[in-house]
Formats: C-alpha cells, sequence, structure tokens
C-alpha cells in the first residue's frame, strides 16, 4: 500500500507516478508492491499483455486507461502515451503506469521516465519479472547451465522504425553468447536465423520458440536454427513468443514434465 504520506501535498502541483512491471502474464509472478500501487492507485494506465487477473486487481474506484499496442496496431504512439502520463500525474496523487514485464527491459520505462523528469513529476520504478527470465523457465528451459551456457544475451528482435541501421550485430552475438534470448522475435526470425548461420553457427543449434509464456495456453515449438523457420509456417506459430537458442534448450525434454504452474488463474 502507499501511505497517505506518500500523497502529494496541497500546495505540490504534481502527483506521482510508478512504473510497475506486470511480469510475463501468471498473477502468480506480480510483485507485492506491485500489488500494493494497485490498491490505491487513481489512475492505472496499461499494456495490451498485462494479465486479466492483474487488471482484476485495480482498485474499482481508480481510472483505467488502456493504452496498449501490438504489431501494426498501436492504441497510442509513445510519445501521446508520455504526454498521457504527465496529464495524468497533473490530475491525479497516485498514477500507476502498468508495463508488461520489466519497465526497463524492452519496455519503453526509460523513455517514459525521461518525459517525467524533463517536466519534473516524481517517478518511483517497481521492477517486474521479465519474461526473458520467467518464461523459458516455465518450459522448463535453464537459460544458463554451468556444462554448456556461461552466457546468456538479452535481445530485442523488433528494434523500432526509423533507426538509420540495425543496431543488433547477430554475427557478433552467434559467436560471443552462448544463450541467446530474443524478445519479438517471430516477425524476423527468418532473418535472425539467416544471420546466425551466416556467423558459422551450427544450422544443428536447438531453438525454441514459447508462445504465451507462464499462461496457461503456453505452447512451446523446439527446432533447430535450420528447420524453425518452416516449421513456424507449418504450425501457425504466432506471437506473442520468446525465442531461446542455443544448446541449453535441449533440456526441455528433461525438466518440461517439471515446469511450474500457477495455481490461482481464474476457472
Amino acid at each position: 500500500m502507499v501511505s497517505a504520506a506518500a500523497r502529494p501535498a496541497g500546495g505540490q502541483p504534481y502527483g506521482k507516478v510508478y512504473l510497475v512491471g506486470a511480469g510475463p502474464g501468471d498473477p502468480g509472478l506480480f510483485t507485492l508492491r506491485g500489488k500494493g500501487l494497485l490498491d490505491c492507485a487513481d489512475v492505472v494506465i496499461h499494456d495490451a499483455l498485462v494479465s486479466a487477473p492483474i487488471l482484476a486487481m485495480i482498485n474499482p474506484q481508480a481510472q483505467v486507461i488502456d493504452v496498449g499496442k501490438r504489431r501494426g496496431r498501436h492504441a497510442l504512439v509513445q510519445e501521446d502515451t508520455n504526454q498521457l502520463i504527465i496529464d495524468q500525474a497533473k490530475a491525479h496523487a497516485v498514477v500507476v503506469r502498468l508495463k508488461g514485464g520489466d519497465p526497463f527491459v524492452f519496455g519503453r520505462g526509460g523513455e517514459e521516465m525521461a518525459a517525467l523528469v524533463a517536466v519534473g513529476i516524481a517517478v518511483e520504478v517497481v521492477p517486474g519479472i521479465t519474461a526473458g527470465v520467467a518464461v523459458p523457465a516455465y518450459a522448463g528451459i535453464p537459460i544458463t547451465h554451468r556444462s554448456q551456457s556461461s552466457s546468456v544475451t538479452f535481445v530485442t528482435g523488433h528494434e523500432s522504425a526509423g533507426k538509420y541501421r540495425p543496431r543488433v550485430n547477430w554475427r557478433a552475438l552467434a559467436q560471443g553468447s552462448e544463450t541467446i534470448v530474443v524478445y519479438m522475435g517471430i516477425h524476423n526470425l527468418g532473418t535472425i536465423a539467416a544471420e546466425l548461420l551466416a556467423a558459422e553457427l551450427s544450422p544443428e543449434t536447438p531453438v525454441a520458440l514459447i508462445r504465451w509464456g507462464t499462461y496457461p495456453q503456453q505452447e512451446t515449438l523446439i527446432g533447430t536454427l535450420a528447420t524453425i523457420v518452416a516449421q513456424v509456417a507449418e504450425k501457425g506459430f504466432e506471437a506473442p513468443a520468446i525465442a531461446v537458442i542455443g544448446h541449453v534448450v535441449s533440456w526441455h525434454e528433461i525438466f518440461r514434465h517439471s515446469q511450474p504452474t500457477s495455481t490461482i488463474w481464474p476457472a
């Protein structure tokens, strides 16, 4: 809970914004700090991938605003979302910006924080469990393993539009990291696989695609760099999904029956 002391005094012009990570979906992975803030929020501004059970935790007195983005279907562009948060903080004491995963891991939390700080609005970040850690675990895949992987790289497969050049050097990653975890990589999977193969990563390198990770409908597709693009087309495998590339994927068959399962999803 946020105490009364956390609310601005009458002379203060702005409220406070909390950038809260909602985690990957399973409500059991949501933090106690985040739940406390939803209990007392005046306004909650949330993303598309915040799960329904977490949205159900919002106190009924709060105003709830959906600014969710999907590929090709943006409710608001980022600049408009930034301005919306600023406007709400000028009108309300406790504003929760509820973001899927962790606000600072491919979540544009840094952009939103910069916009708020620039106009003098107080911000607090409440970390969330990021999908790149939780989703492979729910599929029985350890992203590091003492005998197979001492390094892991988290990378976005969907870079922002308008860059003068791509910033992800896939060929360097192929040689520099034993496990690669790709967020939002389904759409560009063909390019990613081709770049890794061009860097002489073995075509037999295991790949796991995990769709709707930590949700009851979680689905895992296992292949290799040589086969995974064709498998995606054959199965009609779609986003949202996390990709794990590396030999740790081989543990899926051993550990998958012991993967965590939530006990508090609504029936």
